[in-house]
């Protein structure tokens, strides 16, 4: 009977990891930019006092720092191997992160610049109120503010889903 709920479980436990949303959020303006999967974990990039940047890592209930342009105190010397069998081509590498990126869907897209030259800022503006209907939010401004809000999400099924596909 244990290994039955056991079992249970473990199956809930793989739809829901199958099912959860995967966000992919870039924020400008608040200076975010983290990939999370809800519930679970949350993998952010920021910045730090004496390195030039770091990465967060929150599980359920632990905190871990990277710091990916440290050196490594020992490098060790690694045999480059020649690999061989066939190359993937190069158009079939791209068509499959084209299927991978149509499983995502833009959740918020906010964009607000300032080129510096108020005649491109004009030229910018109709084109911008064009898009402001079909796509996102787009703004221009004479403030000299450049700021962007990017928010996508996914499932992992739809990713799964796009790789068999392709």
């Amino acid at each position: 009977m244990l290994w039955v709920v056991l079992g249970l479980l473990l199956l809930l436990f793989i739809l829901y990891l199958l099912f959860v949303p995967l966000d992919i959020v870039i924020n400008m303006a608040k200076k975010q930019y983290f990939v999370r999967i809800l519930g679970l974990v949350k993998v952010a990039v920021e910045g730090h006092e004496t390195e030039f940047l770091r990465i967060r890592l929150n599980t359920l209930f632990t905190r871990f720092y990277f710091y990916p342009l440290r050196k490594k105190e020992k490098e060790q010397k690694k045999k480059v191997e020649k690999k061989s069998g066939r190359r993937r081509d190069i158009k079939s590498n791209f068509k499959g992160g084209l299927q991978v990126l149509k499983s995502f869907k833009v959740k918020k897209l906010l964009v607000d610049i300032d080129t510096g030259d108020c005649i491109e800022n004009a030229k910018l503006y109709p084109a911008f109120a064009f898009l402001n209907h079909h796509v996102g939010t787009f703004q221009v401004n004479f403030d000299g503010r450049v700021n962007m809000v990017l928010h996508l999400q996914s499932r992992p099924i739809s990713i799964i889903r796009s790789f068999i596909n392709f």
